[in-house]
């Protein structure tokens, strides 16, 4: 391309192509390069929409097994592990296919290749049918993404040693397996297995699972995983590993008994590293990070004024749906408009079951900082709807302002937390308090109403939960 592009979009993952379809819905020119057949990166391809389709199979498999306690039995299932895979490649299939036909829709120029830098105006794509294309640019937005973190200096085969691209693929069901990390991508992936039929091991080197949300709500997903799970050892490192006939050989240093263990397959889940180091961008005067993260402004614009970055490579929380959020940002400001990156909250949902989900202010994070709130919770053991499903293993907690009564943070542990964090995010997001909240007419029969009856448990008139409010 002789002629400078109006705007360039590298990665078409949810941040990419998110920028490349508003900028051409704004009426731009708009050239997407990445380096799959179509849109989608690593969300869609080996990440959250490949995961949830697997979990969504897993939390089957649990629920035909809980059907017991109602009068029903079911056999042993029979698991095809080639159908399931089947099943999982169909979803990716047909939503990145859909991507690329909305790109042609929107008459985006989609090039497939590698991408360098050349200088601050140009990028060389090493095209995936052969040959090199140089791509001229005035603006340019970065989004390509992150990559699974490794353990250095591991001589075990792939067979063996997977990480959460890999797992991903099912090829088979091993008897054993021992997950390193008891982050959210970890504990999606084990659940997968567990229910597949596999004995998990879960290893973290930290106290407890999942550090980011508050104790209170990961205590009610920890009792269900140890259920599910042969072991989870927290406060307990791995200090070797060791390839040999029958499996992986795993040393462990904590209280564990024994010390050594074998695995037939180890996935290691120990978080995901930001692809900011792309050849050439020294070139460019763009600054990144030791970590790998590139440095942005509220703008999302980098050092250089017309790069902008977003996504899972301008920072954290790396999450897809922060990476949408970010390029309507950057596409917003390049198209003349007022805009800065500060929302007041990022929802964040771990697809375990039971899902946990959490936005705003922490319980943890106010205690840190020094904020004085008040915390208002509603057990799921008094919902009616919990109780119908028989999954009373839920809490809903409000993290309130005192005196103004506003919601700085709402948290969820229970079936569909996921969903229902969405209302928690709109409470933050617009200030509400929780009198807004208590005055909200919420469906009933539904798990909603657990927002509402927290709010009512703040004021200590909750119809089905007795605990009066503490008099001043």
């Amino acid at each position: 391309m002789a002629d400078n592009t109006p705007l360039v979009v590298l990665g078409a993952g949810p941040g990419g192509h998110a920028a490349a379809f508003l900028a051409a819905d704004l009426g731009m020119p708009v050239v997407l390069v990445d380096e799959e057949v179509n849109p989608g990166g690593v969300c869609t391809y080996r990440g959250c929409i490949p995961s949830k389709a697997l979990l969504h199979v897993a939390k089957l498999l649990a629920e035909t097994k809980h059907a017991s306690h109602w009068g029903i039995e079911f056999g042993e299932p029979r698991i095809d592990v080639d159908r399931l895979r089947g099943f999982k490649q169909g979803v990716v299939d047909r939503l990145t296919g859909g991507l690329g036909q909305l790109t042609r829709q929107r008459k985006i120029t989609y090039i497939q290749g590698r991408a360098s830098f050349v200088d601050a105006n140009t990028l060389k794509v090493a095209l995936t049918r052969g040959g090199e294309q140089d791509v001229r640019f005035e603006k340019l937005i970065v989004a390509t993404g992150s990559r699974p973190s490794t353990l250095p200096n591991l001589e075990i085969s792939k067979e063996r040693l997977l990480d959460s691209t890999s797992a991903l693929e099912i090829t088979t069901v091993p008897k054993t397996m021992l997950v390193v990390g008891g982050g959210y991508i970890g504990l999606e992936l084990g659940t997968v297995y567990a229910a597949l039929g596999t004995e998990v091991s879960v290893v973290e080197m930290l106290d407890r699972l999942l550090m980011g949300a508050d104790r209170d709500l990961v205590n009610v997903l920890a009792k269900r995983i140890r259920s599910i799970c042969k072991q989870v050892l927290t406060s307990t490192k791995v200090v070797k590993m060791e390839e040999k006939a029958d499996g992986v050989h795993v040393t462990f240093e904590g209280e564990v008994e024994p010390k050594t263990q074998v695995f037939d397959q180890v996935l290691v889940s120990i978080g995901r590293r930001p692809n900011g180091n792309i050849p050439g961008i020294e070139r460019t005067g763009v600054e990144v990070t030791s970590r790998g993260f590139i440095t942005v402004d509220p703008q999302r614009r980098t050092t250089v004024p017309h790069i902008y970055a977003i996504g899972d490579v301008a920072g954290e929380p790396m999450l897809a749906h922060k990476a949408t959020y970010d390029a309507k940002i950057a596409v917003e400001h390049i198209a003349g408009h007022k805009v800065a990156f500060e929302p007041a909250a990022i929802p964040a949902v771990v697809f375990t079951d039971p899902e946990l989900a959490w936005c705003g202010l922490t319980e943890a994070e106010a205690q840190e900082r020094g904020i004085t709130i008040e915390v208002a919770k509603f057990p799921w053991g008094a919902s009616g709807r919990a109780t119908t499903v028989d999954r009373n293993d839920g809490l809903t907690k409000l993290i309130i302002e005192p005196g103004t009564e506003r919601v700085l943070g709402v948290g969820i542990v229970g079936v569909n937390a996921g969903e229902m964090i969405a209302e928690g995010v709109l409470a933050v997001e617009m200030a509400a308090t929780a009198s807004d909240l208590k005055m909200t007419i919420h469906a009933h029969p539904t798990l909603s109403e657990t927002l509402m009856e927290s709010a009512e448990v703040y004021f200590g008139t909750a119809t089905n939960f007795y605990k009066p409010k503490k008099q001043a």
